[in-house]
């Protein structure tokens, strides 16, 4: 049946069954060495009827609505057991024409018993097989959708590399003439930082105070882009500092702040990214000031906010946990991750 406990059961209850077969022909005042007889190999003999009902199911299993096949096998199996029972006894007890007879006449009985012993069985195996089949079937999606999950976010993550790539090297090709050592000190800025994003690409999680260890990296090149424009703000409590958060989350959301902070203003500009938990989230909030003559923020927009919205939904399947607001020429992206 499957298990060493199943096994275990199924030795029991035929014991049992045994016994009982025993008083039930000592009822009908049949000697104690032919009632054991009788019993002992009748019953082994039905215990292998119903082994092969059940190994038969392990491995072919009717279509659903097909159930007629299963009483035929039972009553096949019942048939054989019937003939393989009478063979065995008229041999051993060929002389004893009292306990002939009375084998003759049970002979109905005893078949309708085997076929109730092998149809109940045959059903509960169908009902085992038919839940371990479910289980295993259950169990091979889950692997799928963690695999296309896996397979997604790494994607994500692999998205984020590019684009920030591709506008740092923009900004040292700017740099390389006019400023040649601001050119040079953001490209060691940016080999710390891809370094350091190379190092924590095993480890899809790290702690809020790592994540913004590696954040300062990457101001630390928009400060050189932008010069004496950017100011950043970064404020978090120790409850928040030892809180685990998804890796290289919080990039693309102030590449986000940046953007609409600093693209359409001439003016100095501070980003700021508060930090605080409580016993069921951790919330950051990244603000930055907009002009609302020049630029308009809408919310959710961008590669940057849909790239986290949709890991935050693959990780813990929500779709609540970002959310943009616009107040006061203020923008601001608040961002709730879950307790683990």
């Amino acid at each position: 049946m499957g298990t060493y406990r199943n096994k275990l059961i199924f030795a029991s209850c035929w014991l049992v069954w045994t016994a009982m077969h025993v008083a039930m022909l000592r009822y009908w005042n049949l000697p104690w060495p032919l009632s054991a007889t009788d019993a002992v190999l009748t019953n082994l003999l039905l215990a292998a009827m119903c082994w092969l009902v059940s190994n038969n199911l392990r491995y072919y299993r009717p279509q659903k609505g097909k159930y007629i096949y299963i009483l035929i096998l039972c009553a096949a199996l019942s048939g054989i057991w019937i003939a393989l029972v009478k063979l065995a006894m008229f041999q051993l007890y060929s002389e004893d024409i009292v306990y002939l007879s009375f084998l003759q006449a049970s002979l109905p009985v005893r078949f309708f018993i085997s076929l109730l012993a092998t149809g109940c069985v045959a059903l509960i195996s169908e009902l085992w097989y038919a839940q371990e089949e479910q289980k295993e079937t259950s169990q091979r999606s889950t692997a799928a959708a963690q695999l296309a999950k896996d397979a997604e976010l790494y994607k994500l993550r692999q998205q984020l590399q590019p684009h920030f790539l591709f506008n740092s090297l923009n900004s040292i090709s700017a740099l390389v003439t006019s400023r040649p050592d601001q050119a040079r000190k953001m490209i060691q800025q940016l080999s710390d930082f891809l370094r350091g994003t190379l190092r924590k690409e095993e480890n899809q999680w790290t702690t809020l105070e790592e994540e913004l260890q590696h954040l300062e990296l990457y101001l630390e090149i928009e400060k050189v882009r932008f010069g004496h424009r950017l100011h950043t703000l970064v404020e978090f409590d120790e409850a928040a500092a030892a809180y685990k958060i998804p890796h290289m989350l919080l990039q693309p959301v102030v590449e986000n702040a940046i953007k609409f902070g600093l693209y359409d203003t001439t003016g100095q500009v501070t980003i700021s990214i508060k930090a605080s938990a409580d016993s069921e989230y951790l919330q950051v909030a990244v603000q930055n000031p907009f002009d609302p003559e020049t630029s308009t923020p809408k919310p959710g927009t961008g590669f940057g906010l849909s790239s986290v919205q949709r890991r935050l939904y693959l990780l813990f399947a929500r779709a609540d946990l970002l959310n943009t607001s616009v107040a006061d020429s203020l923008f601001t992206t608040l961002i709730k991750i879950p307790r683990l």
